[in-house]
């Protein structure tokens, strides 16, 4: 029989055990911050029909899709977390409670060229608030709460959220009377970081047709920086202009002045005029999220207001707000800096019982006890030589290995060894499930993320 050489696919993640279970953490503390709003679990089709997919899609996502047929059916792969939602709201309207909260954390499929730290599978964790006709703007300040608190549960304290909101972006253009080319001038404006404004400048002028006063007062209008006190205040000096602008300013406003009650800090929050975001899809307030140590990490987290959720399919008017984190990107890139705690725990299993005797009864019954303690246990089975069984231990990163001998079954005991420090001592089942579990629950109380 010929050998096939193993190879996984350009653009998609395998991780060892160890890394699995950090990135199973991260997705723990995800569920776990996204739960404490109220947001509920969903868990929609990998495959939709691809009529549903492609409604309001088309050019670079009918590309990028995975597409196929099977018998009659024509059916893709799903590419985001977003049109998949609209669908099961549009679907089960008459049944569910608005608003509509839901959070999902799952895989999505973009065929696109695979490069370093992008992939054609990857997960994305999703929150959204789904209003019924209307959605209260309050919605809107409660995100970045939970931007906060997502990041704060990995450990980090160096990330700011920014935000803008793109009525303000809208109405200022259409004061200078440029309107039609909103989109053109938002998606050069976005490439400042990167090209600078003298190169922005020159693409606003030479491609865009810009005269140099208008190029010049939009680089003035996106350079307003200072406390988010000063950049609203500065913003009233543009408001009487426009009805658009006014009212995106009044929102910009109703969100900042509720990020304390929220628990926000100043520091983690930063309006910035310079965030757009998707063009053709967020109405209102923008998000972005950075890591302030790591500008070449680029956004971790971003999403914003939409005001027509599932208008390709069904007649109402279902207005949300959400945020999208691309969960396989960012822990990539975070392992790739070095960024991961390596003190994080990273084995299947809290202790490992070796078995000393011929008869395994005793080490079953030993593993039994400790997992109604609340342990992870992991029963060692091979007939192998003491060294070969301590070797596994240490390859496999367990905290302790539990050994059970004659002396020990004599005594009612155990002796339970700290593969770290080396200790060792004697203890019975009830106390090495209390001392394994207190370690371990030491252990995981450390940062997922390490700031550098």
């Amino acid at each position: 029989m010929e050998i096939i050489k193993p190879r996984t696919l350009s653009g998609f993640m395998e991780l060892l055990p160890e890394k699995q279970l950090k990135f199973d953490k991260m997705v723990e503390i995800l569920r776990r911050t996204y739960a404490s709003y109220g947001f509920a679990p969903l868990d929609t089709p990998v495959i939709e029909d691809a009529q549903i997919l492609l409604a309001k899609g088309g050019g670079e996502t009918e590309k990028q899709i995975y597409r196929f047929t099977k018998g009659d059916s024509d059916l893709a792969l799903r590419f985001d977390l977003t049109v998949p939602l609209a669908k099961y709201v549009a679907l089960h309207y008459n049944e569910l409670a608005f608003p509509f909260r839901r959070f999902q954390i799952s895989k999505v499929y973009r065929g696109e060229r695979a490069q370093r730290g992008r992939f054609r599978e990857f997960y994305q964790a999703d929150i959204d608030i789904i209003g019924d006709g209307k959605l209260d703007i309050l919605n809107e300040a409660e995100i970045p709460a939970i931007i906060y608190k997502v990041f704060r549960g990995f450990g980090l304290s160096r990330f700011q959220i920014r935000v803008n909101n793109r009525k303000i972006l809208n109405g200022f253009y259409a004061m200078l009377g440029l309107s039609g080319q909103s989109g053109d001038i938002m998606r050069t404006v976005d490439k400042l970081d990167k090209i600078g404004a003298d190169k922005v400048k020159a693409i606003l002028v030479e491609d865009i047709g810009l005269t140099e006063a208008q190029a010049d007062e939009i680089l003035k209008f996106i350079a307003i920086r200072g406390t988010n006190a000063q950049v609203l205040a500065a913003l009233e000096g543009y408001t009487g202009r426009e009805e658009l602008f006014d009212q995106g300013l009044a929102e910009l406003k109703a969100v900042t002045a509720n990020l304390a009650a929220f628990g926000v800090p100043e520091g983690n929050f930063a309006v910035d005029l310079t965030i757009a975001r998707g063009l053709d899809y967020y109405t209102g307030t923008v998000y972005e999220t950075n890591l302030l140590d790591h500008p070449e990490i680029g956004s971790v987290c971003s999403g914003g207001r939409y005001d027509n959720l599932a208008g390709y399919y069904i007649e109402k008017q279902l207005p949300g707000v959400g945020i999208s984190i691309g969960l396989t990107r960012l822990f990539y890139v975070l392992d790739e800096q070095g960024l991961l705690n390596p003190e994080l725990p990273g084995a299947p299993a809290d202790a490992l019982v070796l078995p000393m005797t011929a008869d395994p009864a005793p080490a079953i019954a030993l593993a039994e006890q400790l997992r109604a303690g609340g342990i992870r246990v992991q029963l060692y089975c091979e007939q192998k030589k003491f060294k070969q069984k301590m070797a596994y231990a240490d390859k496999l990163g367990v905290p302790f290995a539990v050994l059970l001998g004659e002396d020990e079954i004599a005594e009612g005991k155990c002796s339970v060894k700290n593969m770290k420090s080396g200790a060792q001592e004697k203890l019975t089942p009830a106390e090495a499930a209390a001392a394994i579990r207190k370690a371990v629950q030491e252990a995981e109380n450390c940062a997922v993320i390490l700031e550098k």
